[in-house]
């Protein structure tokens, strides 16, 4: 299939070029805006008995606003918020506001001062010295999405000159992690796009060459958000799915786009003509791309086992952007090799464009040192093993929390307005506890209400039940807590109460939000980790006809993945590097944890996936294990590491965020790059296979009966190498795995004076 794509591509390239450029601009068009449909909601888990009492609530009363915007004002020194001209600019502000702007702001909740749209006033909302008061603002909306976008439109109207005002609240939090996540991408436009540029000059040495991947990544990005625009149509599209893909887009296009490039590259060194060299990149590196989006693609696709609208909308955003990824780096890009051919070396400098034959790859310092590896497998793996096994360690200290105003810097303003709030009115938190009762019975509800009023960890009693105008047998109460990160005993014991039957009570708000959508997770997660490893483990099986080299992959990505989440929890838990990084060591938001788990074994598989094929590339030409793996390495070596420098300058834009839930991704990134590009690929995995030998192509039979009907793999492809027409290149994709069979002589590796050409292998292997 992939051979006769390729030339497909090639034939008709200037068709495919307008197409598909066409579509990708036409996607990034609608795209435009995509910011003001994004959402901050999704955090929680809709099944969980929390959210369902939120749901009742809000069909009773109406959406809370309470907490939309809390407004902190702080008298001037020697006086207090009573002053009559201190109280006189804020209470004509605060009449104002719903006035000037009537679409995004529906009234005052309170105020201390009475207001003509306040619902409540009076000393309960100042401090006991009245040296503080504040005003909560309702921001219109029914829904996560409109509420973020009306508060954006008028973030900067609620302080007054000359009054000591500090604006806290939902919506400021949800404001500024929108406007932390835009700062991020203008960062990542502004340094990664110009280095990547750069790095990939050299190592194509050529502005034609270090051009395309550039503008695959382009395309991959843009036409990825309008995507996600589209998504927003149908469900709830949270405001991070921008980073994650701009991140994960622009680095696997990119990469992606080096893979087709070097290939075709090499072919074209090899002396193949164009149209042959666009065929054969398509069917090897292009074959590749696409199984390598599969993978990472399966991974992602755990995140949809989940609940959360969150995770959902993370896997969707990425899942789009990697399929992008993919179908630009096997159309577009084919097409333009297609029309550039040599030419694709233009505009360079001769000393770095200078493409080396197959030979000169294979006994270069990859293939050197490749062969030293797998001369001392055991000398090399034993210690790596242990040194990865020692990063995992710090897991035992992993722990799981909830989005707070700790994940901005400790000197970011919403967040110091929070706390200050916090501080001067601990019993006016935004995130209290919620009762929700269902009931005719109003003495029942008394009963149980005097026994929620004895949990634990409550700053105050709940207050007295109120009863909903709209639907009678609906009653709410709320009561603060003493520590929000340490409500788990409060719930517990308020859901082992024992209810009347005539009583139906819902324990909400966002302690147990939180809490109901960690344990979600945390019962979830052997699930998606069981169905990751199972799908991937099934792709690479027909893809490569091995049952143990899927196995040994998922072990290395497991390996990779344990030491980066360690790595991740001394850094962000343990607290090393909170004063350079900016950052409050907390617990890791939870479902955060899924995305970087899932984003990192993707990643892995992916550079697994392409090691893999030129090892079994090399095997099907006939050669041994062993040699098929320096081979393989050796080809891929500088490959896979270029990929992971352009991976790391994108992600490393990222790490510079003010947002510690996107320095979590951002730095697990680089932590799994570095381990994976060098220590897992280029040591581990060729010492490994050098100890398996043979048997990494090991299946049992009716699985490889089954692979050789419904494999992955690629028929022989003829042709008749440029360099001797009487002598055949093959490129086969379906493994060889029975040496014996084939009758290969294998009885040592030859040193390299030895060792035949690729050329001639093929040709003594073909006769």
């Amino acid at each position: 299939m992939f051979a006769w794509w390729g030339d497909l591509v090639s034939r008709i390239r200037f068709v495919v070029i307008g197409l598909v450029a066409a579509a990708m601009l036409g996607l990034a068009g609608y795209g435009i805006g995509l910011d003001d449909h994004l959402s901050s909601g999704g955090l929680f888990d809709p099944t969980s008995e929390s959210s369902e009492a939120g749901r009742l609530a809000d069909a009773a009363f109406g959406r809370n606003h309470y907490a939309d915007v809390l407004i902190l004002y702080t008298a001037p020194e020697g006086k207090t918020v009573d002053d009559p001209e201190f109280a006189r600019k804020i209470v004509d502000h605060l009449n104002e506001l719903p006035r000037r702007y009537p679409e995004q702001i529906t009234g005052i909740n309170a105020a201390y001062w009475p207001t003509e749209t306040g619902k409540l006033s009076g000393s309960q909302i100042a401090s006991a010295d009245r040296k503080h008061a504040f005003a909560a603002i309702a921001i219109r909306g029914d829904d996560d999405t409109t509420m973020v976008r009306n508060y954006r439109a008028v973030k900067d109207v609620f302080t007054i000159p000359g009054v000591d005002t500090q604006v806290a609240g939902l919506q400021p939090l949800a404001g500024t992690l929108t406007d932390t996540i835009a700062a991020d991408l203008h960062r990542m436009e502004i340094l990664a796009f110009p280095a990547v540029g750069i790095l990939l000059f050299f190592i194509f040495g050529g502005l034609v060459a270090a051009s395309l991947p550039l503008i695959v990544g382009g395309l991959t990005v843009f036409g990825a958000f309008g995507i996600v625009e589209f998504l927003t149509e149908f469900t709830e599209v949270h405001s991070f799915v921008s980073p994650v893909v701009s991140m994960i887009g622009l680095g696997l296009a990119i990469d992606y786009g080096l893979f087709i490039v070097s290939r075709f590259r090499e072919e074209l060194a090899e002396g193949y003509n164009t149209p042959t060299a666009v065929r054969r990149t398509v069917m090897t590196a292009g074959r590749t791309v696409v199984f390598s989006a599969t993978m990472i693609v399966a991974s992602l696709g755990g995140m949809l086992l989940f609940p959360q609208g969150f995770l959902k909308s993370i896997a969707y955003g990425a899942i789009a952007t990697v399929t992008m990824a993919a179908l630009t780096a096997i159309t577009i890009l084919p097409a333009i090799l297609a029309v550039l051919g040599p030419r694709v070396d233009m505009l360079g400098i001769k000393r770095f464009r200078k493409t080396k034959p197959a030979e000169e790859i294979e006994n270069g310092f990859w293939g050197r040192s490749t062969r030293w590896v797998m001369r001392h497998p055991i000398k090399v793996a034993v210690p790596l093993i242990l040194a990865l096994v020692l990063l995992i360690l710090p897991i035992g200290n992993l722990a799981f929390g909830g989005f707070s105003e700790k994940y901005l810097p400790p000197d970011n303003p919403t967040r110091l307005a929070q706390q200050e709030f916090d501080r001067t009115f601990p019993l006016r938190k935004s995130d209290p506890i919620e009762l929700v009762f269902v009931s005719t019975d109003t003495n029942a509800i008394g009963k149980l209400w005097k026994q929620a009023g004895q949990a634990p960890g409550l700053a105050e009693p709940f207050g007295v039940p109120s009863r909903s105008a709209e639907q009678p047998e609906v009653f709410r109460t709320t009561a603060a807590l003493t520590d929000s990160n340490d409500a788990g005993p409060t719930i517990d014991y308020l859901r082992g109460l024992d209810q009347p039957e005539a009583v139906r009570m819902l324990v909400g708000g966002v302690p147990a939000m939180q809490k109901d959508s960690i344990d979600a997770l945390l019962s979830r997660m052997p699930w998606m980790i069981a169905a990751v490893v199972l799908i991937t483990t099934l792709l690479m099986f027909l893809t490569f006809g091995s049952l143990v080299l899927p196995i040994k992959a998922a072990l290395m990505s497991a390996l990779g993945l344990g030491s980066t989440l360690g790595i991740l929890t001394w850094i962000f838990i343990d607290g090393h590097g909170a004063g350079p990084l900016n950052f409050t060591p907390q617990p890791i938001q939870s479902n955060m944890l899924v995305v970087i788990m899932a984003i990192i074994y993707g990643l892995s598989t992916d550079y697994e996936v392409f090691l893999l094929s030129r090892v079994v590339e090399a095997r099907a030409q006939g050669a041994s294990t062993t040699e098929a793996v320096r081979i393989g390495t050796a080809h891929t070596g500088r490959i896979i590491t270029a990929a992971a420098a352009i991976l790391l300058v994108v992600v490393g834009a990222f790490a510079f965020s003010d947002l510690v839930m996107m320095q979590y991704i951002a730095f697990g990134m680089i932590a799994a790059l570095l381990i994976d590009a060098t220590v897992l690929r280029m040591l581990l995995v060729p010492a490994t296979m050098k100890l398996l030998d043979d048997d990494c192509w090991w299946a049992p039979a009716w699985m490889k009966r089954i692979q050789q009907k419904v494999g992955l793999g690629e028929p022989v492809l003829d042709d008749a190498h440029p360099r001797n027409a009487n002598l055949v290149d093959l490129i086969q994709t379906t493994p060889v795995t029975d040496p014996i069979t084939l009758r290969l002589p294998v009885v040592r590796e030859p040193d390299a004076a030895e060792r035949p050409s690729r050329t001639e292998t093929a040709a003594a292997t073909h006769r």
